[in-house]
């Protein structure tokens, strides 16, 4: 876990831009029909767009938030640690999914129109079960991963 705000940034880009291309190429597979090669060139388009709008939204608002509520649901101390990253995970996933889901709807699927209600509820519905599994199972333990190995290396 970050130690100090630098280490939070880091964190949060690595995050960020494991979990955001991972959607992209997902919403643009959904949008296209099925996966194909072209999909992970694509997905660079919007990154730079979606990037720094989930690294605003996450650094500032969602990541404060979730935390918040990890920590008084949870006892730091005599707590199991998976419990704290689990709840923050969940909860980061809770609160970013239809803050990012809306962004894409603003950005890519037609933005302000008299379906975009409906576009947003459907892209945020069909974007938590994905984005749940990759936090969970892929996105946070690599990232967690890769920042234990800089820090560990810094250490020495």
């Amino acid at each position: 876990m970050p130690k100090s705000l630098g280490q939070e940034i880091l964190f949060t880009i690595l995050m960020v831009f494991v979990m955001v291309y991972a959607m992209i190429c997902y919403n643009i597979s959904l949008a296209m029909g099925g996966l194909n090669n072209s999909v992970f060139l694509m997905a660079f388009h919007e990154l730079p767009i979606m990037g720094p709008v989930a690294f605003v939204l996450d650094f500032f608002i969602v990541g404060p938030i979730a935390k918040k509520i990890t920590f008084t649901k949870f006892d730091v101390k005599s707590t199991n640690p998976v419990f704290i990253i689990l709840s923050i995970s969940i909860c980061s996933v809770w609160l970013m999914c239809p803050l990012m889901s809306l962004a894409a709807t603003i950005l890519f699927k037609g933005g302000f129109q008299k379906e975009m209600i409906s576009i947003w509820l459907q892209t945020t519905a069909l974007n938590y079960p994905m984005a749940a599994f990759w936090q969970l199972l892929i996105a946070g333990p690599l990232v967690r991963t890769i920042f234990g190995l800089i820090f560990k290396a810094e250490k020495k």
